[in-house]
């Protein structure tokens, strides 16, 4: 159901005045509870106002197939003041194979708003993988962004939305290539090393990647899927767990992964690595 808000996402918001001239509190008016203190000359919509126009935009512009069985996974952090709609569209999905094995991945839609000042409107176009549920985002080309107001304009994402079947099928030929591209165990680590900064954090890594290539075969696409499942988990299953910080941020946190993660895909490093 694509209309569907969940109920701590879906208040007004309401200001009040702080006894600093130039800030103001944000206020969550069903529940009246204090979510942040911004500028005296921030405005925004609400969750629930963009996240229906985003849903109302996907069922409008896309055909019933597309959307049929939509799956929508919520998150959100800084006390409901950042908010994140995860869209899978299971009817619009493509194989990617190896010699040991085959996966099928669906396309996926991301809309991020915030109400706390801490995010603009963000919609983007990626995949999920059914194998493993680890969440891919493309990169920055493929990112509708405006600035936090309450007159966003989601005029650019209809133009991204009507071209996102044909560039998700270009993504999975991209994956498919990188399933099709062997590499070696011994070139993996040093490229790690010099893209993480971080001795310990390649270590881990590459016991991420030595998982996936068990599975996958020793190809690009298993070295990515290592890349997406530090983007996916944070817990025992791959060792990079979330600092157990105040604040309320892990949502935040893990979708920063995801876009570090689109980063590293279009870094010398890896594309060196996967053009040997």
């Amino acid at each position: 159901m694509l209309e569907y808000i969940p109920e701590n996402l879906d208040f007004d918001v309401t200001f009040e005045p702080t006894r600093v001239a130039d800030k103001k509190y944000v206020i969550d008016n069903n529940t009246n509870q204090l979510i942040a203190i911004v500028g005296k000359d921030f405005t925004c919509a609400s969750h629930g106002d963009f996240f229906r126009s985003v849903m109302d935009t996907v069922t409008e512009n896309l055909s019933s197939h597309e959307v049929d069985g939509a799956n929508i996974a919520w998150r959100d952090a800084h006390h409901n003041g950042w908010a994140m709609l995860d869209m899978t569209l299971p009817n619009v999905k493509a194989k990617i194979t190896t010699p040991k094995h085959e996966t099928e991945v669906a396309q996926r839609i991301i809309a991020l708003h915030g109400v706390d000042g801490t995010c603009s409107n963000t919609v983007l176009f990626g995949a999920i993988d059914f194998f493993c549920t680890n969440g891919m985002v493309r990169g920055e080309h493929d990112k509708v962004r405006r600035k936090n107001t309450s007159g966003f304009s989601l005029d650019r994402f209809i133009g991204q939305l009507n071209r996102s079947k044909q560039d998700f099928y270009a993504q999975s030929e991209r994956l498919q290539g990188w399933a099709n591209k062997p590499i070696f165990f011994g070139d993996v680590k040093p490229m790690l090393e010099s893209l993480l900064k971080s001795d310990k954090t390649a270590d881990k890594m590459l016991r991420l990647y030595e998982q996936e290539a068990n599975t996958r075969g020793h190809n690009a696409w298993a070295l990515y899927s290592a890349f997406t499942n530090y983007a996916s988990y944070a817990d025992e299953r791959n060792g990079f767990k979330l600092r157990n910080t105040a604040g309320d941020t892990q949502a935040v946190n893990m979708f920063q992964r995801e876009a570090k993660v689109a980063q590293w895909i279009e870094s010398k490093q890896f594309n060196e690595l996967i053009a040997a």
